[in-house]
């Protein structure tokens, strides 16, 4: 293989997979190779970053292989992710025919694509040192308007359920000024919006001696990021003066706080650092703090020991709350973990039960919260329009992250800031419905932070 080499880049589970995998497509086309993004499309290399966070995630990881297979038998199979870490030895073959030609473990990936082209003997058109001049290239390419920048990695907890901590090894940071350089590039490149992601977000700099708040007030003091975001955060870790920066509208208004249950029995089964007053007391303490907010949450049902005073006590919380959004998990046990050894299981006629009890609350939860935003001005970041439900496109996302359909005569470019009303709600698709009031200029054309 040579420079020109075809690559096809696929991932699955959280944000931080999908910020390695831009990483790798950077490096990638660094050495003058070609992503494609198109799954029917020729590629002369796949790789994929698996996840094993639950048992379904395994399974659609092995389907992914599995298709890529199918569909690209020329191609060299290189597989990376937390499956594959987890065993290294079978990696996320069930068959030789499924067998990848190289694995990358997690502790390795940062070098992916250096590791690749030693393995393989594949040539690089340009020098390992030189890099993309446009960092939002292989984003766009990929039909991607927001980046997701890795800052940490790794967990320090031992929450009974989680894999990840097994997975991804002891917490580990990113120094804040390699941070703040890929945010300025991107920034310069293009880009409307950076999400920080990590395993542990709130654990962020404690190897190093500093924490997230500060490297957050580094990015809005330092760089002209027109928006950014925030990954999954655990609902600890967080000091006062946190709240404060949300004073900057540039940091958007949406937290996702995992709460996995709503009573403390089972959340000292887990291992969990927060009890369900504490977690309430947070919202509240954020709600105070952040016009508009939007909380969103994880759920885990069916976890071991999970009696019918539990589950309703969960449900309570989670109505009284008024989430978003619910990803809604049903329990399996991960091999290597404490709670697969936990006595009294969930059987599976409850588990389903319950899921769709806690599916059809977090519906109405969410078409609540939704409904609430009608009649609101805000400034939204256009996307590619994706078919959605009932074959209405979805256009992007409000500040606090819900889904937008905006009626326009006129094309509206990707990538652009657009000052939208919002004047309705598609229950059936799930979308708000919005029309255009005006389009900011982008992000490379600003030379100071926006306002507050």
């Amino acid at each position: 293989m040579h420079a020109g080499t075809r690559v096809r880049l696929q991932t699955l589970g959280c944000r931080l997979n999908e910020a390695e995998l831009e990483s790798w497509a950077r490096d990638f086309q660094a050495r003058g190779f070609e992503i494609v993004e198109d799954e029917t499309g020729a590629a002369d290399l796949i790789v994929v970053n698996t996840c094993a966070v639950t048992a379904e995630a395994v399974r659609k990881s092995r389907q992914i292989l599995r298709r890529a297979q199918r569909r690209h038998p020329a191609a060299r199979l290189i597989v990376s992710g937390c499956l594959v870490s987890l065993d290294s030895t079978s990696g996320a073959a069930s068959s030789s025919s499924e067998a990848p030609e190289l694995i990358v473990v997690n502790r390795d990936k940062d070098r992916l694509v250096e590791i690749v082209l030693a393995a393989l003997g594949v040539e690089s058109g340009v020098r390992p040192a030189t890099q993309v001049a446009d960092l939002a290239a292989p984003l766009f390419a990929r039909g991607r308007q927001r980046a997701f920048v890795k800052i940490q990695d790794g967990c320090r907890y031992q929450c009974t359920f989680c894999v990840t901590t097994q997975a991804r090894g002891p917490e580990r940071s990113r120094p804040p000024l390699e941070i703040l350089h890929e945010v300025e590039s991107f920034q310069h490149s293009g880009v409307q919006e950076v999400v920080l992601t990590g395993v542990h977000l709130g654990g962020y700099g404690a190897d190093l001696g500093t924490e997230l708040t500060g490297l957050i007030e580094r990015l809005l003091g330092e760089t002209a990021i027109p928006r950014l975001r925030l990954g999954s955060l655990e609902p600890w870790d967080l000091p006062e003066r946190f709240w404060s920066l949300f004073a900057d509208r540039r940091l958007m208004p949406h937290l996702h706080l995992p709460l996995q249950s709503g009573s403390d029995r089972v959340l000292r089964r887990m291992a969990r650092r927060c009890k369900r007053d504490e977690y309430l007391r947070l919202v509240e303490r954020a709600r105070a703090a952040i016009p508009d907010l939007n909380v969103t949450t994880d759920i885990i049902v069916g976890f071991p020991g999970e009696e019918a005073d539990d589950w309703r006590q969960t449900l309570e919380l989670a109505e009284s709350l008024r989430f978003g959004h619910i990803h809604v998990f049903g329990y399996s046990p991960r091999p290597g973990t404490l709670a697969a050894g936990f006595a009294n299981p969930v059987d599976a006629r409850t588990r389903q039960g319950r899921i769709a009890e806690l599916e059809s609350l977090a519906r109405r939860s969410r078409l609540q919260v939704m409904g609430e935003q009608i009649g609101k001005s805000m400034t939204l970041l256009h996307e590619r329009l994706l078919t959605g439900f009932e074959g209405r496109p979805r256009s992007g996302y409000t500040p606090n992250y819900l889904p937008v359909h905006v009626r326009s005569e006129t094309p509206i470019r990707e990538g652009r800031l657009v000052e939208v009303r919002i004047t309705g709600l598609d229950e059936a698709a799930g979308l708000l419905i919005a029309e255009l009031t005006g389009v900011e200029s982008m992000a490379s054309e600003r030379s100071a932070p926006a306002q507050a």
